[in-house]
Parts: C-alpha cells; structure tokens; sequence
C-alpha cells in the first residue's frame, strides 16, 4: 500500500513547511518509507516507486505482491501508469477518495500522532521522528490493518459507499 501524508513542521508560521511521505507496508512488515519537502509530480512519484518501494517489495516477496493505491493524478500520470505497467505485476483499483477503507490511512494517523507527542521543534526534528515512528511500527500493528481489507469493503458495501468507521 502506498500511502502520500504530510506534516506541518512546528516553526514560526510564516516559515511553516510541509514534510510528505510515501511509505508502503503488507502483514508481513514495513515495505518502505521516503520523505520528502517539495510538491511530488508524476515523474518524482515514479523516482519514489523505484528507489524505495518496488525494490524493496521485490526483495521481500519475489514477484508475489500486488500494489495498492489511490486513484491521485500523479498515480494516474501517463509516467506512472507506463512505470506501473512494465515493473508491477498486479495493481489494486483503489477509489480515488476512500480513506476510510485504507488502511495505510490508519498506519499514517497511528504514527502523526506518536510524533506529535514528542513534540517537533523544527522540520529536521519532524523528519526524523516520521522516519523514527514508521521503523518501530510494530508487526501486530500492520497485521490488524492488513487483515482489516476485506471487513472494510464488506462495511463499505453494506453502507452502500457511505462513511464507514473505520
């Protein structure tokens, strides 16, 4: 699952900056997490895709392993589709806005507040706890939320595409 989050650094507010991440994970473990400070385009998400998640997917689970993400236009960029189709086998349609039913949303809540809490002074300080917090999720968290897929779309079907709480 590929997940785009941002946090708000604790600086002065004319100088507030904005941290992104893109992080993937499945029940077996973390997949692989990037940070980053500038607006990300189709061609700096494929970058992303290819330095940190596919490989790292590759070597966790060989050519068995499916991508799911939102349907964001720079995942639907002619750049992506054309790197998704030549590098991942099987992709997940995913409803472009549906954070209720995804659980990389959950994942990326649970750790924004662990930071929170430790209280950021600055953005390199913000960076680092993002980057601390996603390396210490721990396995029974992401096999929750992994398992946690088919009773969300079940819930989502059954409220016929209404908020679900999840």
């Amino acid at each position: 699952m590929v997940k785009e989050s941002k946090s708000r650094g604790q600086t002065n507010p004319e100088e507030q900056t904005k941290d992104y991440g893109v992080g993937g994970f499945s029940v077996k473990g973390l997949v692989g997490y990037h940070s980053f400070k500038s607006i990300m385009d189709g061609p700096y998400y494929v970058q992303i895709l290819q330095d940190h998640l596919i490989r790292n997917a590759r070597r966790q689970f060989g050519r068995r392993w499916r991508l799911q993400q939102d349907n964001d236009p720079k995942h639907r960029s002619r750049v992506a589709r054309q790197f998704l189709l030549n590098e991942v086998s099987e992709m997940i349609d995913w409803p472009s806005n549906s954070p209720d039913v995804n659980p990389v949303e959950n994942l990326c809540s649970i750790i924004k507040r662990l930071v929170g809490k430790r209280k950021p002074s600055n953005l390199d300080e913000l960076d680092r706890f993002l980057h601390e917090e996603w390396e210490e999720t721990d396995l029974v968290t992401l096999n929750h939320l992994g398992e946690s897929i088919k009773a969300r779309c079940l819930a989502l079907i059954d409220s016929k595409g209404e908020r679900i709480n999840y």
